[in-house]
């Protein structure tokens, strides 16, 4: 999956942009505050519906401008076909095209682009809270397994009802079908969690094995939300359902899941550090984007933000080899060129941001 062109319009200090980047690494080098990550929060934006900085209200348009629009055309290997998605997005409503057709669902366009981030606040996925564990678990199940998202959006429908109900101080007998309907979409949509974890394991082994040895062996350790292996989903729901009416939420079922990685260097699960953290976080991305490309038979688009600040020299190394191996393209900022990237990567493509603008070097 490689971009191979690039519009943005009107995105915080980028008034209007256009990029044609290479198949390989593409490097964007400016002074701090230039706009180099707003290039990558547009590629982000019309992959997730929202930056890795926040939601699109919260300043994502450049002031006095009405939207902001995004443009992307890419190849994908498989089925072998040029794509081309749009976004024009006023922070509060949107509109959106996916080859030529308008889409009803932002979802529609997430769908479409499979882009892995890794920037500064990337190091959340190890030790921040369980929003973004989930998240990377469904983006990773959004993308390969077709079942999971309809599963997604009838568990959210039926907790959306419950928790309405639990607020009302509704009887039980109506909480009784919406318990039952949460059991029928949570408890398929835990184990998808379950599998996909496990399947993800022995790809995380080998990719801290590569990139982060001193971190020793990697464990996934899935928590599915609830007191599984004692309680099914609906006998749960029915433990905590004095609980939570008090409370006016549903407190236990798969949108309270999480996983954690347990490293052989931490015993006792002690807490990592935060290069630790990063070096962990990077890992896990590392490894969802080889699975992803072991399952669609190509990589997803590689977001690196300010990597000489994030990974020493060394580990940027490693990273890109690893990259590099899988024909993945690859977005990565700095605010100079790494002194690693030189005559034996030819196929290097240089950008310069500057004032807003973005200029190939």
């Amino acid at each position: 999956m490689h971009v191979t062109r690039l519009q943005i319009r009107d995105l915080r200090r980028l008034a209007e942009v256009e990029l044609a980047p290479g198949p390989s690494l593409n490097l964007l080098v400016g002074d701090n505050g230039a706009g180099k990550t707003s290039v990558l929060e547009a590629v982000h934006l019309l992959a997730y519906g929202r930056s890795f900085r926040g939601r699109v209200r919260d300043g994502l348009v450049r002031t006095g401008a009405e939207a902001l629009e995004v443009y992307v055309e890419w190849s994908e290997r498989q089925p072998g076909r040029a794509r081309r998605a749009g976004l024009r997005h006023s922070g509060q409503d949107w509109e959106g095209r996916l080859d030529g057709q308008a889409v009803a669902q932002l979802g529609d366009l997430c769908a479409a682009l499979a882009v892995v981030s890794f920037e500064p606040g990337s190091h959340a996925l190890i030790s921040g809270g369980g929003e973004p564990r989930r998240r990377f678990v469904d983006w990773g199940l959004f993308h390969v397994e077709q079942e999971f998202l309809p599963l997604w959006r009838r568990y959210a429908r039926a907790l959306k009802q419950r928790n309405a109900l639990l607020k009302s101080g509704a009887p039980a007998d109506q909480l009784e079908v919406w318990d039952r309907e949460l059991a029928l979409a949570g408890e398929p949509l835990t184990r998808f969690r379950e599998d996909y974890l496990e399947r993800l394991q022995p790809v995380l082994a080998a990719t801290v094995a590569r990139i982060a040895p001193m971190l020793g062996a990697a464990t996934l350790v899935f928590q599915p939300g609830w007191r599984r292996g004692e309680l099914g989903l609906e006998d749960a729901l029915l433990v905590a359902r004095e609980r939570d009416r008090m409370l006016g939420h549903t407190g236990v079922g798969p949108h309270r899941a999480d996983w954690r990685v347990e490293f052989s260097s931490a015993p006792n699960r002690e807490p990592l550090s935060r290069g630790q953290s990063k070096l962990a976080a990077l890992a896990c991305l590392l490894a969802q984007a080889g699975d992803y490309a072991a399952c669609r038979g190509e990589w997803p688009v590689m977001l690196l933000d300010d990597l000489a600040s994030e990974l020493d020299a060394g580990h940027r190394q490693r990273v890109l080899a690893l990259l590099r191996e899988g024909d993945a393209q690859v977005f990565a900022t700095g605010t100079d060129w790494p002194a690693e990237v030189g005559a034996e990567m030819p196929d290097v493509r240089r950008f310069h941001v500057e004032q807003g603008g973005v200029t190939p070097a």
